[in-house]
């Protein structure tokens, strides 16, 4: 009766939406009770508390991402809401419009060549390059990006939330080993490498380095969208 029950509760959209949200809410109450600590963080404890919950019921992922697609939905407005930051801030990116170009192209064009080039010496094939290439840019881009490069855009998913966690984790305690005390450099660094979740980071340790992640995080995706076909091309 219960097996019965649960299967019938699974296929109902709201309990995804609703185990999401509660697994975000946990995640945050232990990055919280931490002090904020970057290894803490809330969308990685999140995502691998939803892990056990679908590997211990034998939920696939297509059935849950019905149920939670409405956050899914949430990331194209949220994207375009990016413009806000830039607007509020545009006197600060004229004052510094040169190294904020030549940052981001740096940023933009290494963090695309480099996993290609790595991707070629271990001898992936195309769709795996494909779907590596906009894997430092925000999800509904990158999967936009992928899909046009002829990618897997499941996998892309998936690799823009790692490369996400994986920058927003180590991004503090790396700028600080490196001695990176400009507010507005640490936050574009954050924003191109590490999109969304680095940005929410951002915002959490210093407002002026979030407001210049969004920066970061909005301009590199359309960058990323110019060079990574160019650059997949070319390697190719």
């Amino acid at each position: 009766m219960s097996a019965a029950f649960w299967s019938y509760l699974t296929q109902e959209p709201l309990l995804w939406l609703t185990m999401t949200l509660i697994a975000y809410w946990l995640g945050d109450r232990a990055f919280r009770s931490t002090g904020r600590q970057s290894w803490a963080n809330p969308v990685m404890i999140a995502v691998i508390l939803l892990s056990v919950v679908l590997w211990a019921t034998g939920t696939d992922y297509q059935t849950y991402f019905n149920g939670a697609q409405f956050v899914h939905f949430m990331l194209g407005p949220a994207t375009v809401a990016l413009g806000m930051p830039l607007y509020e801030n545009l006197h600060r990116v004229r004052k510094a419009a040169l190294p904020l170009i030549a940052a981001l192209v740096a940023g933009s064009v290494t963090a695309v060549l480099s996993v290609l080039l790595i991707a070629k010496a271990f001898g992936l094939s195309d769709v795996m390059m494909a779907s590596l290439a906009p894997k430092s840019t925000t999800a509904p881009v990158a999967i936009g990006i992928a899909e046009n490069l002829g990618g897997e855009p499941t996998i892309t998913a998936v690799l823009v939330l790692l490369t996400g966690m994986f920058g927003a984790i180590i991004a503090t305690p790396f700028l600080n080993l490196l001695g990176v005390r400009d507010w507005r450099a640490r936050g574009l660094a954050v924003g191109v490498a590490a999109h969304g979740i680095g940005t929410a980071r951002a915002f959490q340790v210093n407002e002026t380095a979030g407001a210049f992640a969004s920066i970061g995080m909005g301009l590199n995706a359309v960058l990323t969208a110019i060079i990574a076909p160019l650059i997949l091309r070319m390697l190719l």
